[in-house]
């Protein structure tokens, strides 16, 4: 089983990237393959509503979303993870989940598999970007198992989110419950029929 976490922060090495390792990391010791996903540097536009993806598969902006929704499709379980930027989650993760959301209407490949976000904020602004990105997992089909609080955690400078032990203990309990969920739901494959 493969569990993929998509970090949307234009920095690498950041706050959001060290959260996404730790919740990886707790999947890991539950038996789940992971991967770690950068946003950053890549190409990832939002949709221009053409309206492709609702004869075609796929996408006709050429950029570099092709392949990570290939990742993202392909994996039994999902995590993307956004820092609070002016109260919502980064360009990247937007343009990320409208052209997932709509490049999906035609097969559906993230129904009934198991997933949810993660947010790094500074100060404010993680309860709404918490939300924002847990719609996009709500009507992708996905189930969203829990934690101990909502998988949030604070942080400015590279490191400072490792000082949240919180919301590091939140974001590993977080990793645990999904993969324990994505492995009970594997034994019902009829779960991601839609």
């Amino acid at each position: 089983m493969k569990a993929v976490g998509i970090v949307g922060s234009p920095r690498k090495g950041g706050n959001t990237e060290m959260l996404t390792a730790h919740c990886l990391k707790a999947m890991a010791e539950e038996g789940l393959e992971t991967e770690l996903v950068r946003l950053a540097g890549l190409d990832i536009r939002g949709c221009n509503a053409c309206g492709y993806c609702h004869e075609h598969e796929g996408c006709s902006i050429k950029d570099d979303m092709q392949s990570v929704y290939d990742k993202m499709a392909g994996a039994d379980a999902l995590i993307i993870a956004t820092p609070v930027y002016y109260g919502s989650a980064t360009s990247l993760v937007k343009g990320l989940m409208e052209r997932a959301g709509f490049m999906s209407l035609r097969s559906k490949p993230f129904a009934g598999k198991v997933g949810g976000p993660l947010v790094v904020a500074r100060r404010a602004g993680q309860n709404f970007t918490f939300a924002e990105l847990l719609f996009w997992f709500h009507i992708m089909g996905m189930v969203n198992p829990g934690s101990t609080y909502w998988n949030i955690a604070f942080g400015r400078e590279k490191g400072e989110v490792e000082k949240d032990t919180e919301g590091m203990k939140t974001a590993w309990n977080f990793g645990k419950n999904v993969a324990k969920v994505a492995k009970k739901l594997r034994e019902y494959p009829e779960i991601h029929q839609v």
